[in-house]
């Protein structure tokens, strides 16, 4: 299968070779994107040095535009699959190959990486955890199936679901929302357990101060997403 890492990237310069690297030791046959996401560091400049493609979007549009962007890229080169994979350095490598053999399998047509489906767990902040228990709960609860790490931005999709990206993407919480319309949509979507690792350098966009702040739009946009009409996976 022809496979694209969509790597969306701002202010990621502390990390982006490193991911790219780790990237091209496990998997050197596929190929990247990493789109810039208006970023005023070296971030661009170093992935371009890293010979991968790059796109830049001229300001700071967010992690919907810019994955979007990357959904855009994959469907007009034709490849099969593209998984999305963090700049920041917490996702690994390694365990692409756990999201695909479910997506290759045709067995769903979203694959979650989830980082709370095995024992060791994974650690983060009382504070945060608690959020994505409710957020999971409700998503859970609205989608009809079992979701646990709603807020991944670990994941494998099919050309199918590419396609539906490519124009209709949620701009402000894609990755809770983006379940929500694809269920509504009538897409399949799994789950499986992978392990990850803290941001690996700089600094998270969401502050533990904005943490009920974020839960609560975040709920909002959710509520919102049911009303919404979408287009079968038939389009």
């Amino acid at each position: 299968m022809n496979v694209l890492i969509i790597i969306p990237a701002y202010n990621e310069k502390l990390n982006i070779r490193n991911v790219i690297e780790e990237i091209r030791d496990n998997h050197p046959g596929f190929d990247i994107v990493v789109v810039d996401d208006g970023s005023t560091d070296a971030t661009a400049d170093i992935a371009r040095g890293c010979d991968v493609t790059v796109i830049s979007l001229p300001y700071n549009l967010g992690i919907g535009a810019a994955m979007q962007t990357g959904y855009k890229y994959a469907c007009s080169k034709g490849f099969d699959i593209a998984v999305q994979f963090d700049g920041d350095g917490q996702h690994m490598a390694d365990q692409i190959d756990t999201l695909l053999k479910t997506l290759m399998e045709d067995k769903a047509d979203l694959v979650v990486g989830s980082r709370f489906l095995l024992p060791e767990g994974y650690y983060t902040s009382l504070a945060r955890l608690a959020g994505i228990k409710i957020l999971s709960s409700v998503i859970s609860l609205i989608s009809g199936e079992k979701i646990t790490d709603p807020t991944s931005g670990f994941r494998a999709a099919n050309r199918r679901v590419m396609e539906f990206f490519r124009r209709y993407y949620p701009d402000d919480y894609p990755e809770p929302e983006s379940i929500v319309l694809l269920k509504k949509a009538g897409f399949r979507i799994a789950e499986v357990p992978v392990l990850m690792r803290e941001r690996q350098g700089g600094i998270s966009s969401i502050s533990p101060l904005r943490g009920l702040y974020y839960m609560v739009k975040v709920l909002l946009a959710v509520i919102i997403d049911t009303m919404k009409k979408v287009p079968t996976k038939g389009y």
